[in-house]
């Protein structure tokens, strides 16, 4: 029987998060990983600190971005590859009473260390934006596909993953550990996005998946240097790819592409600029969202070793690194969760 501190089941964003933690402690663990694209590998990998409908701060904001960019760049340092891009997010302001509004936005307390309320003109030929933009200058994007696969080489390398799925019939407790197979560890914990939904030790009434999908389309002619936001987000991928979207959906959650959202995808595109643009690919992702818009952290009554990082729904690339840390200290420091976090809650 190998011995390990933990086993950590699903590596996306939550997962790699929480394996950081570990890892700055010296505490030993494995992760169980299907290899089946997730929400993170999907998602544009923005991280933006501004909620763009409401013109309002996203919740704890401040707090998750301090912890944000210095993680992604120490990966950048440890896996010699720089997953970070700084980079403006363009807001389409609709009239002059969106304008006013972002004015007004960007001299308040919570939002001023995020945004500018100066209105930037529109200097892009091919944007439809007679109303100009607002700017979030403290944003960009994280090369999430590039940082998954050389986070599992990474780990592959050092012994730490084992690409199958978990078997959650194979688990097994005993009075000093929980035992998987040929691997005996005092605690798993299970960041699977919306794949816990098949995990019998997940209360399923507690997770919400909404399906999001994404075009990939070339356009040489949009010229665009920064994210747009309008009815969805333009993200530049470079040699004139972008990537557009997204959708919603909690009706239709299957992995497989709808006609319905190409259409959506494409027709708010139209609105947005006034170029021709040709789709390369259509991606499809599950969102783990939740009642409360809240992650889901900790553990069960009366279960302390089985714990769960969850439910990071739409801001998972900027929740992320402060949600593994703190699941870190309440279970190696007894350092108590927010009570807005605990998956006890409900």
């Amino acid at each position: 029987m190998i011995k390990t501190d933990y086993i950590i089941v699903g590596l996306g964003i939550a997962g790699l998060a929480f394996c950081e933690q570990l890892q700055k402690h010296g505490i030993s663990f494995v992760v169980y990983d299907s290899d089946t694209s997730g929400s993170t590998e999907v998602s544009g990998g923005v991280f933006n600190p501004v909620v763009l409908k409401r013109f309002t701060a996203a919740w704890k904001a401040g707090e998750f971005l301090k912890e944000a960019l210095p993680f992604y760049e120490s990966l950048s340092v440890k896996l010699k590859e720089s997953f970070v891009q700084m980079q403006p997010v363009f807001r389409i302001l609709k009239n002059a009473e969106e304008q006013n509004d972002w004015t007004v936005a960007g001299d308040k307390i919570a939002l001023a260390p995020f945004l500018t309320s100066k209105i930037v003109p529109n200097t892009f030929n091919a944007v439809n934006a007679p109303f100009g933009f607002g700017k979030v200058s403290v944003s960009g994007k994280i090369d999430t596909v590039q940082l998954l696969q050389k986070y599992k080489a990474y780990l592959l390398k050092n012994h730490q993953l084992i690409t199958e799925a978990f078997q959650y019939d194979a688990l097994r407790e005993t009075q000093n550990s929980l035992q998987y197979k040929n691997r005996a560890a005092a605690k798993i914990v299970f960041t699977e996005g919306a794949a816990a939904l098949h995990n019998p030790f997940f209360p399923k009434q507690l997770l919400i998946p909404n399906k999001g999908e994404y075009l990939i389309i070339e356009a040489p002619e949009l010229q665009l240097d920064a994210i747009l936001k309008g009815g969805m987000f333009i993200i530049p991928l470079g040699n004139h790819l972008y990537k557009v979207g997204a959708t919603y959906s909690r009706d239709d959650v299957s992995a497989t592409p709808t006609e319905a959202a190409k259409e959506e995808i494409s027709s708010k595109l139209n609105q947005m600029i006034r170029c021709d643009f040709k789709i390369i690919k259509q991606v499809t992702g599950i969102r783990p969202t939740t009642k409360d818009r809240r992650p889901l952290l900790g553990t069960l009554s009366g279960d302390s070793n089985k714990a769960f990082l969850n439910g990071l729904g739409t801001r998972g690339i900027l929740m992320a690194p402060l949600l593994a840390k703190m699941l870190y200290e309440y279970l190696e420091e007894g350092i108590p969760l927010p009570k807005e976090l605990d998956i006890g809650r409900f």
